[in-house]
């Protein structure tokens, strides 16, 4: 691949990949042999700088009809969009078939260049008009009433994704009040701690509920665990970036799929970064509206919730733990932490979030 815009590539970031007249967005899953065309050779890094080729491995959101470019160069080259305009291109070099199913999700891969961009049959100026005009009338609602006003105003589909922290068990105990058909889902990426999975069950019999889980492609596990160790994430960011990408970005992107609406659990007091998120956005890459309906919350104000109405918490809490991920990636925080310090923990403060929740506009 060739990557022209001024922004790195970087794994995890979302680009449009185009064939022909079709297209589907994707996921950088992992990146190989980044190379300085001047130098011609590898440079080493993580990313796919402006004017520079390398390899990567996509995960598409839907499968595409493709050829590696030896078979047929007509139907192996790629044009990559990012941000809404052509920021590179590439040669196919190994595709990975989909099952012929509508069930089927993401599939790796591997490609010679790219960027991204999306199109889901939403228009983007109207989908962020929107955003904005229901950030004003949301902005003096409590979190009941946002949600309520959120599947008034939103057509279709609307999902919840819990991973069972305080946040979403306030906002799992709101939804169960409701009779509306908000589906609630989970990301099980195979490392969350003990304690999370005795919470998930407990919260299933408190409700009388059924949390669908999304869990990772099983092919894609074994690439990853085959290419980074089973515990490789320790070694390197883009590591760290591929194994969040396989076992909850690329997941998360099924969840979501053909949804309209988002609801998540983010607050801005979790850290500086989730301050410059919003109550509402427009994800104009997967076209629908996000609420965090606790984003304005402060964590006392939680706790105060959650001892009033007796919900079911994470034992984990009582030990020091504000934010629960994986279990590898996740530790206590000290009193004077903020609370995301333990999530990445190793990480600096800006790069703490794995693709999730990326801030875009």
């Amino acid at each position: 691949m060739f990557w022209l815009h001024q922004r790195p590539l970087a794994v995890g970031g979302h680009i449009t990949v185009r064939i022909g007249t079709a297209e589907s967005t994707a996921v950088v899953a992992a990146i190989e042999d980044a190379v300085d065309p001047g130098l011609l050779a590898s440079d080493g890094a993580e990313v796919i700088a402006q004017n520079h080729v390398g390899e990567i491995e996509l995960a598409l959101s839907r499968p595409i009809a493709i050829d590696p470019y030896t078979a047929d160069p007509n139907t192996g080259r790629i044009v990559l969009e990012f941000e809404g305009r052509i920021a590179g291109g590439g040669l196919i070099l190994t595709a990975q078939a989909a099952a012929l199913d509508t069930t089927s999700g993401p599939r790796p891969g591997k490609v010679a260049s790219t960027a991204r961009a999306s199109r889901t049959g939403v228009n983007s100026d109207e989908l962020r008009a929107k955003a904005s005009a229901l950030a004003q009338v949301f902005a003096s609602l409590s979190p009941a009433e946002r949600i309520a006003h959120l599947r008034r105003e939103v057509a279709g589909k609307i999902v919840f994704t819990t991973s069972f922290g305080l946040e979403d068990q306030v906002i799992l105990h709101l939804l169960s009040e409701r009779t509306d058909d908000i589906a609630v889902v989970t990301l099980d990426t195979g490392r969350l701690f003990p304690e999370t999975y005795a919470l998930w069950a407990q919260t299933e019999r408190r409700y009388g509920v059924r949390i669908r889980a999304l869990h990772p492609r099983h092919g894609d596990l074994e690439t990853l665990v085959e290419r980074h160790g089973i515990n490789g994430f320790y070694d390197s960011r883009a590591a760290r970036l591929a194994c969040c990408t396989v076992r909850k970005v690329e997941p998360l992107e099924r969840a979501l799929a053909g949804a309209r609406g988002w609801i998540a659990g983010l607050r801005a007091e979790q850290s500086a970064h989730r301050q410059d998120m919003a109550l509402v956005t427009a994800e104009a890459e997967r076209g629908l509206i996000k609420l965090n309906p606790l984003f304005d919350w402060t964590r006392e104000e939680l706790l105060a919730f959650v001892s009033s109405n007796d919900l079911p918490v994470n034992s984990l809490h009582a030990q020091g733990f504000a934010s629960i991920g994986c279990a590898p990636c996740t530790r206590a925080i000290a009193p004077d932490e903020p609370e995301r310090a333990g999530r990445w923990w190793w990480e600096e403060e800006s790069k703490k979030e794995c693709g999730l929740h990326s801030h875009r506009p």
